[in-house]
């Protein structure tokens, strides 16, 4: 690159504006590691040995008591009372690696579940009108590079004239984000007694990654979605150009070792795509757009009802994970966040995961027949405007689990009708459901196999690969939904004279 890094002492503060991207939706079920590790405040360095008692001073010598600590450079100052009330500190032999400021964390341990690494409560948590802390992350555990040239990284780890410069001058600065993110955690991995050589510990490796990236040509046959597929082939493509025209035979060692074959760099990409924070960094009176890397953030898993959000507390670069103010949590429960509202297409295509209880999910109907969108929205509890639409559970008698994101989703995609307080006519009502519900078969015939089968795959003792894994919940998933929608209609049928 032409233009030198800049030094992180002069990098300005980021604003609090970003979004962060998610990566699969919330387990039903996990899987307890035998010793899971548990977060907490860090120490440097295991504390000094208790110094022997002090001997006895013979009879005129004059006794000097100095209570002072020995200063430690690298340790943050202590606070009085650095946890907030509410939550305990967790253990902090999780984090004890040697840097200036280290990731906290309050009330939460991290444990292994289906998909990898996932954040869970470590105590019950009330209610409260205010939002509580439970994680904070510094600035300088992230890897971050700004969007626009000229390049800004932080931490500033790359050295002026290794070649991983140069790679990373060559990027598009409106498309090739991800690229570049990609090759500074490759270079982070190869940098001696850098942080994210021991966080890597806690990343998918190439065989537990769900990324399409990862994915072979059969394996994406399976999404029985020739758009997504195409896209992800197209995505594919472009990522091993761009390896195959940097990591030729004839680059140095020190930038082959980085990405040796072509599968190890979709592996970075995809670990770049699935996980990275968008922010905005201030720069004098300009404001300049950023991609980085968040450490423990990251575990946290997705949810259109997620219990936790993500706050930017600019004044000393550190990015908050909070509880939302009213929301009570159970030990054992799943911290999540909302990582943005898509369908499962979009989903699937950078972050590898999907969901039957999308409420954002999409099926384009091509009958003419429409439903009263008012007297089906009234059946199942469903207010709000067309794009902030939500179940009312409140409203709900006794335990009904068939409302849910799908049902959310059905009301969204059906093609409906309304003109102000204009009631529905049943017979018509009835008429046009039975319509929709036969399409809706319609679709389900189109598919190569059953849910049924889908199933038995899913749950059969040979191994499968994970793409392909994931591939075959998409298309089950998209099928569960056209099931979904018809046992509503059913329901709505029955209810319409009510």
């Amino acid at each position: 690159m032409a233009t030198p890094a800049a030094s992180p002492l002069l990098l300005p503060l980021p604003l609090p504006a970003f979004t962060f991207p998610p990566r699969r939706t919330v387990p039903c079920a996990r899987r307890l590691v035998l010793r899971p590790p548990r977060a907490g405040r860090p120490r440097l360095r295991d504390p000094p040995p208790a110094a022997p008692p002090p001997a006895v001073e013979e009879a005129g010598e004059e006794e000097e008591d100095d209570d002072t600590l020995p200063l430690r450079l690298l340790e943050p100052p202590q606070e009085d009372d650095p946890f907030p009330p509410e939550m305990e500190p967790a253990d902090p032999d999780f984090y004890r690696i040697g840097y200036a400021r280290m990731m906290r964390a309050y009330g939460i341990e991290f444990l292994e579940g289906p998909d990898g690494m996932a954040v869970y409560a470590s105590r019950d948590v009330d209610p409260l009108r205010r939002a509580r802390v439970i994680m904070e992350i510094p600035l300088e555990l992230m890897l971050t590079v700004t969007q626009k040239r000229p390049w800004m990284f932080f931490p500033d780890i790359i050295p002026l004239g290794h070649p991983i410069f140069d790679i990373i001058e060559s990027t598009d600065p409106e498309t090739d984000w991800d690229l570049r993110l990609a090759c500074l955690l490759l270079y982070a991995f190869d940098v001696e007694d850098n942080f994210w050589q021991l966080y890597g510990d806690f990343l998918p490796s190439v065989d537990e990654c769900t990324s399409l990236l990862l994915a072979p040509k059969d394996d994406l046959m399976e999404l029985e979605d020739q758009d997504l597929a195409t896209k992800m082939l197209k995505n594919q493509k472009r990522a091993i150009d761009f390896w195959q025209k940097h990591w030729h035979k004839t680059i140095p060692l020190k930038l082959k070792r980085l990405a040796p074959d072509h599968e190890r760099f979709l592996w970075a990409l995809s670990i770049v795509q699935s996980r990275s924070v968008n922010l905005k960094l201030r720069m004098g009176a300009f404001l300049q757009d950023a991609n980085a890397l968040v450490p423990y953030a990251d575990m946290l898993n997705h949810s259109p009802d997620a219990n936790c959000f993500l706050h930017w507390r600019f004044k000393d670069r550190m990015l908050e994970v909070m509880i939302k103010a009213g929301r009570a949590v159970k030990k054992g429960d799943e911290m999540t966040i909302d990582y943005m509202s898509g369908v499962n297409s979009s989903f699937m295509e950078r972050y590898g995961f999907s969901s039957p209880t999308n409420p954002w999910e999409l099926i384009n109907f091509s009958s003419d027949a429409k439903i009263h969108l008012d007297s089906f929205l009234s059946v199942f509890n469903i207010a709000g405007l067309h794009d902030e639409l939500y179940h009312n559970a409140a409203l709900t008698s006794g335990e009904n689990n068939f409302v849910d994101g799908g049902v959310v989703a059905a009301a969204r995609t059906l093609p409906t009708w309304s003109e102000g307080d204009v009631p529905a006519i049943p017979s018509l009502e009835r008429k046009s459901a039975q319509a929709l519900q036969e399409e809706c078969h319609t679709m389900l015939e189109s598919f190569s196999t059953t849910i049924q089968q889908d199933q038995e795959i899913l749950d059969s003792d040979g191994h499968i690969r994970r793409t392909r894994e994931i591939a075959i919940k998409y298309r089950l998933h998209r099928k569960l939904l056209l099931q979904k929608i018809i046992d509503a209609l059913d329901i709505y049928q029955d209810r319409i004279l009510f």
